[in-house]
């Protein structure tokens, strides 16, 4: 579904990413391990199409379709839903106003209004602010729950658990398996592993104690440098760190 080839991107003429390689098929979803400053979310936002992150070379590819040239709303239409790591704080602005901008049917729903608002908490925020005095959790359920309105069919998740205490984790994890399911079209029959796809950088990797991910990538100095088991890499990183895979990439050049 999404296609990265030889992906290079500069920063106020800085090279971040330096060829960068990711294939994520329909149907699963990724994470994307990495230190602080490896790359992981300039790596995101210029799958969204951010501005100011320049691809120099490389490409790319959603649904095979080149949108490396696409702005972000034309990604968006396209299927492409992002979850920012530090979103704004928008004063003036309800979210009740947004959600009644992106779905107002939803909001006669009271299916619905039952199962997301009262279910997720979101019910007391829709007459406040946008991430006004919200804490950490509260600004990342915010942004999940204006995803849980379009369930975009890729979704780009950059650090969901970051600044989030225990107590809106276990919740988080909840909202982002939710984007993840796919309507059932009519006359189609139960398929338990269709779902959105979906890329999920994370540091701490805290939030894959939540969500099931079929593949897991490293990165490292704007490189993807290994992927496996996410499971397997994610107890590697606790139990050694990432100087560990700093250490493994090393000797793997030195070999070659």
């Amino acid at each position: 579904m999404l296609t990265i080839n030889n992906l290079h991107v500069s920063v106020k003429q800085k090279e971040v990413l330096g060829g960068v390689n990711l294939s994520i098929p329909e149907n699963e979803v990724h994470a994307l391990f990495g230190a602080n400053g490896s790359g992981k979310s300039v790596l995101i936002s210029t799958i969204m199409g951010y501005p100011e992150y320049k691809v120099t070379r490389g490409e790319i590819l959603f649904r095979g379709q080149n949108i490396t040239e696409l702005n972000i709303d034309e990604r968006v239409k396209l299927g492409l839903g992002i979850s920012e790591q530090r979103p704004p704080t928008i004063k003036g602005v309800k979210l009740e106003y947004l959600v009644n901008l992106l779905a107002p049917e939803k909001m006669n729903d009271e299916t619905f209004r039952i199962k997301m608002l009262e279910h997720f908490g979101m019910d007391k925020f829709l007459n406040r602010n946008i991430n006004d005095g919200f804490s950490g959790g509260e600004i990342k359920k915010s942004e999940l729950f204006l995803l849980l309105l379009t369930r975009p069919d890729f979704l780009v998740l950059d650090e969901p658990d970051s600044g989030v205490d225990p107590e809106h984790l276990k919740m988080i994890g909840a909202m982002i398996t939710e984007i993840l399911q796919k309507k059932k079209q009519e006359g189609e029959r139960c398929n338990p592993q269709a779902r959105s796809s979906g890329l999920i950088a994370t540091h701490s990797a805290e939030i894959l104690n939540y969500i099931h991910t079929d593949k897991a990538h490293i990165m490292l100095d704007g490189k993807i440098c290994c992927s496996g088991n996410p499971a397997v890499m994610m107890e590697q990183i606790r139990a050694l760190g990432y100087s560990y895979c700093i250490e493994c990439q090393h000797a793997n050049q030195e070999e070659h």
